[in-house]
């Protein structure tokens, strides 16, 4: 795969002046055909793979032409030519998927350096991340977003939900409905939910929030419970939150509801034969699921001490070292606290509940909690993607959840998650096909973020950099 610049050899067309075939149904024109159509912009994969994400399936052969961040031309490479200057990627047969979203993100605080900032953004980019909905909101992150979007900062595109609700933060229904209309106000695009709210401050919540137009999600309360999150009309429920809990019949529940972690005591108790009803509440409710399973069974249910699992993930020299020792405290802390056994079965059980959310058709989509306990922004995406493929799903169903999906959820499905003529330029170049194997995803030859081309080897000089800055080279 090489890049370079067009040279020009026949005049140059106006990309708007020229009825553009789209992929999949141009004509053959033959030998003695009209010469290709020259289209202009800023940026074109030539003989590429396209993998639209619109079906299952591979349209090969293409130009693919970006111009102003967007996609404005997909043809067959033998109709099309890219104008002079405009910069060629030979893509030689890679593959071309539509960039990932993260649901359950969390981005810089102001506390951070220019320099941390700058580094946690990338990580997501460098793998390929290019939409983030942020879970952990401060209004700090309104400048962010604009920065990124103005071309001044390097990031994905990113989603705001609010500063958390939790039983921490708002004590009164009062309270709870002066925050939720203000953070509508002030241009939050979630209202973020989280433990501890007692039920008349998460009714008084969701009154607020549905008469302002601002969606909510995030935890489900223990006073509330899944069904009822559901049935008020919460837009996800990240985690896999209370799940478990709501399998457990009534006459066998604790009446405090156990906090965040009851799992590991209420699953000898556990009545799977509910799986199904709960399935179909949240495919009713039409809510959204955002499992980050990958993080739960590392932080919460796992069974291995974090020397195992820092063996595993090399990524973490991505990070500061003063982070990676709390992951590690955290982790073995844990494990110290609880019987590994138990873990082992909320984990599996957890598993099931996917399985069968998935099966039963619920909307799910891909998140993954970073930067969490070893869970590093852009590289956990791909550990969560193989354990959706280990309990059952297709690599389509797993790329589905992480790309188009998430558009439809932003009602944004003609601005990303596909690869299609006018949507953003938020792409991932592969050297193999990703719906053979989820893990091909991995082997990737570069990334387009709001039409900015970034080389495979561009990125991994600025991780060698990341890894240096932490002292971790």
């Amino acid at each position: 795969m090489t890049s370079r610049r067009a040279r020009r050899r026949h005049p140059r067309v106006r990309f708007a002046a020229v009825p553009l075939l789209v992929a999949g149904v141009a004509v053959a024109t033959g030998a003695c055909g009209p010469p290709p159509v020259v289209v202009e912009g800023d940026l074109a994969f030539v003989n590429v793979n396209v993998v639209p994400m619109d079906s299952e399936r591979v349209i090969e052969g293409q130009t693919v032409v970006i111009d102003e961040g967007r996609i404005r031309s997909i043809d067959n490479a033998e109709h099309v030519e890219p104008a002079e200057g405009v910069e060629i990627v030979e893509a030689d047969g890679h593959y071309l998927v539509p960039g990932l979203t993260e649901m359950h993100g969390h981005l810089p605080d102001p506390r951070m350096s220019d320099q941390d900032i700058g580094n946690l953004l990338f990580l997501y980019v460098a793998n390929g991340v290019t939409t983030v909905r942020g879970m952990q909101g401060d209004p700090s992150q309104f400048g962010l977003r604009s920065s990124i979007e103005r071309g001044l900062l390097l990031g994905p595109q990113l989603y705001l939900a609010s500063v958390s609700m939790s039983g921490r933060s708002v004590a009164t229904p009062e309270e709870a409905s002066r925050l939720a209309r203000g953070y509508q106000v002030e241009g939050y695009d979630l209202i973020k939910t989280h433990e501890g709210l007692a039920r008349e401050v998460y009714e008084a919540l969701v009154a607020s929030a549905s008469e302002a137009g601002i969606p909510f999600g995030g935890h489900v309360p223990d006073s509330v419970g899944l069904l009822d999150a559901l049935a008020a009309g919460q837009i996800s429920i990240d985690h896999l939150d209370n799940y478990v809990e709501a399998l457990v019949p009534e006459d066998a529940r604790d009446d405090d509801g156990g906090g965040l972690l009851a799992a590991g005591a209420l699953v000898d108790r556990v009545d799977e034969g509910r799986i199904p009803e709960l399935v179909q509440a949240t495919v009713d409710a039409g809510a959204w699921v955002v499992p980050t399973m990958v993080l739960w069974e590392t932080a919460f249910f796992g069974d291995r001490p974090s020397d195992d699992i820092r063996a595993e993930r090399p990524e973490v020299r991505y990070m500061p070292p003063e982070t990676v020792e709390r992951w590690s405290e955290a982790v073995d802390s844990r494990l110290e606290g609880s019987d590994p056994e138990a873990n082992r079965r909320v984990a599996a059980l957890r598993r099931r509940i996917l399985a069968a959310l998935q099966e039963g058709g619920a909307r799910i989509a891909l998140g993954t909690d970073s930067p969490q306990i070893f869970s590093v922004p852009g590289f956990a995406m791909h550990h969560e993607m193989a354990l959706y493929v280990d309990v059952g799903m297709t690599p389509y169903e797993v790329l589905e959840i992480g790309t188009r999906r998430p558009a439809e959820y932003f009602d944004a499905a003609d601005e990303f998650g596909t690869v299609a003529l006018d949507r953003r330029a938020d792409l991932i170049l592969l050297a193999a096909n990703p719906l053979d194997d989820i893990a091909n995803l991995r082997q990737r030859a570069g990334v387009v973020v709001g039409g900015r081309w970034l080389p495979e080897s561009e990125i991994q000089s600025r991780l060698t950099e990341i890894a240096r800055f932490y002292g971790n080279d």
